[in-house]
């Protein structure tokens, strides 16, 4: 199944651009910022929260960076505008963390002052291993100065029971998830039982340690856990979050909110919609075997 699975993953940009654009749409809300605007006013509307994401990464020049910069300063005066319920997610490469990592603080440094102008929230997306390190000392370092900034920590990463004993003591608001990128096993665990065993394990400390975490998963399974966890401790609806993807496991969602929950939506848009689809069908071969049997299935 693995061999079969990075087949097709090779095969992928085989797949003419209009049917991976078909298959996007669920999972991306447009090109533009109107179309996550919109996205996200149908949600509300539901009474279900979003956070905007500006699709793109590793960013390799200096400009196009700052034009990310100002990008998300648009999206912060479109949110305060249509009075929308929603923050924004950044991922550190897009804003220059394999160019400078200085150059990369000082960009995130201005986004967060920028949402602390409007008392929004900015979720630091982590990323692959090799980025780990900077994206915490760079959010450790913004936590000195602000409240309004979170990171996100991923299960998989065989470091990250030691993360959590660092952050729980800040009280660091975290999104936890199981991790997407594909990694050595050096790094992160490769049998999803224990992966999500760690998953359960940090969950616990943290909502334990009084953290506010944006709970990350589409598996039952782990939600099970999690509202075991929240009935154990007492939590109050404002002291957590479920968190999920666009266009995943919509009824679950809406099970969630219908007991009562809060639930944020990851809602990304722009132009580099299509490089987005094809690195993540790449990196999680899983997915490409799904999809591309829902295409000829469809067929």
């Amino acid at each position: 199944m693995f061999l079969i699975n990075k087949l097709l993953a090779w095969t992928l940009p085989l797949v003419p651009k209009f049917i991976v654009g078909i298959f996007s749409k669920k999972y991306i809300a447009g090109p533009t910022l109107n179309d996550a605007i919109k996205k996200i006013k149908e949600f509300n509307s539901k009474g279900i929260m979003a956070t905007v994401d500006i699709l793109g990464e590793e960013t390799n020049n200096k400009e196009d960076a700052l034009k990310v910069v100002d990008e998300y300063l648009q999206v912060f005066e479109a949110i305060e505008s249509y009075q929308l319920d929603s923050n924004v997610s950044i991922k550190p490469t897009h804003l220059g963390l394999k160019i400078d990592k200085e150059f990369c603080y000082h960009n995130i440094r201005t986004i967060v002052k920028e949402a602390q102008k409007y008392n929004n929230f900015v979720r630091i997306d982590m990323e692959d291993h090799t980025c780990t390190t900077d994206t915490i000392d760079i959010f450790l370092q913004l936590k000195e100065n602000f409240n309004n900034v979170g990171m996100v920590l991923q299960s998989y990463l065989r470091r990250t029971i030691d993360d959590v004993n660092t952050l729980l003591e800040k009280k660091a608001n975290l999104r936890l998830c199981k991790g997407i990128y594909i990694e050595p096993r050096l790094v992160a665990y490769k049998d999803p039982s224990i992966i999500s065993e760690n998953f359960k394990y940090c969950l616990e400390k943290l909502l334990g340690a009084g953290c506010y975490v944006g709970i990350a998963t589409h598996d039952e399974k782990l939600i099970w856990h999690a509202l075991s966890q929240i009935d154990k401790f007492n939590l109050k609806k404002e002291e957590y979050e479920f968190q999920m993807l666009l266009g995943v496991t919509d009824e679950l969602r809406n099970i969630l909110v219908s007991a009562g929950h809060r639930m944020r939506i990851y809602v990304p848009f722009g132009q580099q919609w299509y490089a987005y689809s094809m690195r993540r069908l790449k990196e999680n071969p899983n997915i490409a075997r799904s999809i591309i049997k829902n295409i000829f299935t469809k067929g």
